[in-house]
């Protein structure tokens, strides 16, 4: 009896095992629907830089004005990726909450991001970007069905693709250089992708710079003219709401130990 005893406690507990370790993982693993919207919004980013390229091969192939305009427009998507990344990392780590419609789970993680920094770096690809590539898809298909104009598809490609990918940009700067790539770690240093030891600023109080997180051109700029500040005081005029940053730090920023 005390045999059989001992044999049904280890099965039940080889059985339950994975279970919890399954639950305590979740939040890393991404779905098959998480890989279905990272997929859709890749092919849209896809699909409208092709349709620019194919335009320009069938009605400028020989006209370097064409392709000049798309190159420009593609490499200003780029530069105005990163604006458009701190403005809305700015936005979600100052405003709103677990409850807030739509966009409450990236609240949640955006702000809880700062007492764990490096679990980023933990969660697989898919669903560290599926909401902004679903975001990117829904806007960007339209777009790239209807026009027939190459710098415009060129622009709106390298922009949606630079806001998917901001968030694999944004853990690679958590990601010790070791780990990394040796293509992605030259991009770093070289300021393209965004670099680790800029965006360290960010995780260090006061907690209000380096918003950006593409390439990180726009944070010099943007901190030294307060830019945030003047736009945090306009919505405390006009909504009456304060934003985190004007709290004391507390625990919520701190980072809390980790592996990474």
């Amino acid at each position: 009896m005390a045999a059989e005893l001992v044999e049904l406690k280890h099965k039940t507990s080889t059985m339950t095992k994975p279970k919890k370790i399954e639950n305590e993982e979740s939040w890393q693993i991404s779905t098959w629907t998480h890989r279905a919207w990272l997929t859709t919004g890749c092919a849209a980013v896809l699909f409208s830089i092709a349709k620019s390229i194919h335009l320009l091969n069938l009605h400028a192939p020989t006209n370097p004005r064409p392709w000049l305009d798309s190159i420009l427009a593609a490499f200003i998507a780029y530069i105005l990726a990163d604006l458009g990344s701190g403005i809305y990392h700015w936005a979600i780590d100052n405003y709103g909450g677990p409850n807030t419609p739509i966009f409450g789970s990236q609240i949640e993680g955006f702000q809880g991001h700062h007492q764990q920094p490096w679990a980023i770096t933990k969660k697989q690809i898919a669903i560290n970007l599926y909401l902004t590539a679903a975001s990117v898809a829904v806007f960007l298909i339209p777009i790239s069905i209807l026009s027939s104009y190459p710098p415009l598809l060129a622009f709106v490609g390298v922009f949606g693709a630079s806001e998917i990918f901001s968030q694999q940009f944004h853990a690679w700067a958590h990601t010790p250089k070791r780990k990394l790539p040796p293509v992605v770690a030259a991009l770093q240093d070289a300021g393209i992708l965004l670099p680790p030891s800029q965006h360290a600023a960010h995780h260090r109080p006061p907690y209000d710079n380096n918003y950006c997180i593409v390439s990180g051109v726009w944070n010099e700029f943007l901190d030294r003219s307060k830019f945030f500040l003047g736009l945090e005081m306009v919505f405390y005029r006009v909504f009456g709401s304060m934003p985190r940053s004007w709290s004391k730090p507390n625990e919520e920023w701190a980072e809390i130990s980790g592996k990474n």
